[in-house]
């Protein structure tokens, strides 16, 4: 149901190094090793990514240090065809690049494969862990302590909102008031109600859909026990979530827009909705839609309804098809390093998930003219630090996840009642989650 959460359309990339996020850390860093693998043997590396990673120019820094080294990238337009060319290229035992780029959304498929990729403690993983926030070392993490990946960027996310229809309906403008207001989900759609009693024709969030998705990936267990067997009706946290949301659409709260659909994207030009669950890349998306007619309409709130909450991100895995893993290894760790971190945050917006980053002045002191010159740099470091993600996602979570979203559509839409599409998605659930990957 979803594009990549990396989605950055060019007209938004440029939005997010030009504005977004204006300018990063100026700091340079030195590839390890340097010049003196010159009289090393010649290797060409390979490392397969989709849509924008923004590694260009540090592959020619890499290379300059290393003149042993070559690298060549793979680049898939979407993440669907990357990972369709991954699959197969598993199923046939060969053809992967020496580094494969993984989406934080579906790495929990290849963790139930984690004998077809590097276990990088070998090479060094355990003495770099505590670069990253936990939680994102943890979502590379197998049960028996494996790391199959380096951790690139976050989506940490934030409330994005529109200030003239608060003010419209009543309700505070100020982005610490309006933080206030968001501390649980209850309370988020407590608000939401009193907002469309008081202005008619506006929705309090986009949709049934993309609610669903930031409360469902807050609880622990969500689709699967941490043995990956299907939990379905018997996770009330589960339904709990469902019936609230239901409840939201019943009440108006969404304004029933299929995430990137073009009325999804026609809507930021209108007063179709009131806030977005907002991860930082989201703003790029925004200020690209909205254009002049939202510039200081729209801004930033320092919350998420019940902690914190992450969309997007990726890693960087090396497979045992690799001839040269240790080469490989040692490129993901470098590129993934705080320094190139911030590099990357300052050419394409993309947030860092690396802790030392978080102290450089250039990334947490960033303003955003856009949106009321919110300290956008700040609220994204402190809504990164707030997630605690150990959420248990089974071997088809992905799969799973769009039989409910699809069910729940059919809800926000009016076409099926939510006690059957419940019923539904569980029993077409039971036997998708049934088929276990890697066993």
């Amino acid at each position: 149901m979803r594009p990549s959460a990396r989605y950055r359309p060019v007209a938004g990339v440029l939005a997010c190094a030009a504005i977004l996020f204006a300018a990063a850390c100026g700091g340079g860093s030195t590839p390890e090793s340097g010049a003196a693998e010159a009289d090393g043997p010649k290797v060409e590396l390979t490392i397969a990514t989709f849509n924008e990673f923004g590694y260009a120019d540090l592959y020619a820094e890499y290379e300059a240090a290393h003149p042993n080294i070559s690298i060549v990238e793979r680049h898939a337009k979407t993440v669907d065809d990357h990972v369709k060319n991954l699959d197969a290229n598993l199923t046939r035992g060969t053809g992967l690049a020496d580094i494969e780029a993984m989406e934080v959304s579906w790495i929990y498929k290849y963790l139930a494969k984690d004998d077809k990729f590097v276990d990088l403690r070998k090479y060094g993983a355990d003495d770099l862990r505590d670069r990253w926030l936990d939680w994102k070392v943890a979502g590379a993490t197998t049960p028996d302590g494996k790391i199959i990946g380096y951790g690139t960027d976050i989506g940490p996310e934030a409330i994005c909102y529109r200030r003239d229809l608060f003010a419209k309906a009543g309700l505070p403008t100020d982005r610490a008031k309006v933080a206030e207001l968001f501390q649980d989900w209850p309370s988020y759609f407590a608000a939401g109600r009193k907002f469309v009693q008081r202005v008619p024709g506006s929705a309090w969030y986009d949709s049934a859909v993309l609610t669903w998705e930031a409360m469902r990936n807050q609880l622990i267990q969500a689709y699967y026990s941490n043995q990956d067997r299907f939990l379905g009706d018997e996770n009330p946290l589960l339904k709990t979530t469902w019936n609230q949301v239901v409840a939201g659409s019943k009440d108006g709260l969404s304004a029933r827009l299929p995430a990137w659909s073009d009325a999804w994207n026609a809507a930021f030009r209108s007063d179709k909705f009131a806030t977005i669950a907002c991860p930082g890349w989201l703003l790029g998306v925004i200020q690209d839609n909205a254009g002049a007619y939202g510039k200081g309409k729209w801004d930033v709130a320092d919350v998420f309804p019940g902690g914190g909450g992450n969309w997007g991100g990726s890693y960087l895995t090396v497979p045992v098809q690799s001839p040269h893993p240790e080469e490989a290894a040692k490129l993901a760790a470098w590129l993934t390093a705080p320094e190139q971190q911030v590099k990357v945050f300052k050419k394409i917006g993309s947030f860092p998930s690396t802790l030392d980053a978080y102290n450089d002045p250039q990334v947490k002191s960033q303003v955003n003219a856009y949106f009321n010159n919110a300290p956008v740099g700040q609220i994204f470091v402190n809504r990164a630090r707030n997630v605690i993600l150990k959420q248990h996602k089974g071997p088809r979570d992905g799969e799973v996840n769009q039989i409910f979203s699809a069910a729940l559509s059919r809800v926000d839409d009016r076409k099926q009642p939510a006690d059957a599409a419940w019923k539904q998605a569980v029993a077409q659930a039971e036997k998708v989650a049934d088929t276990r990957v890697g066993n």
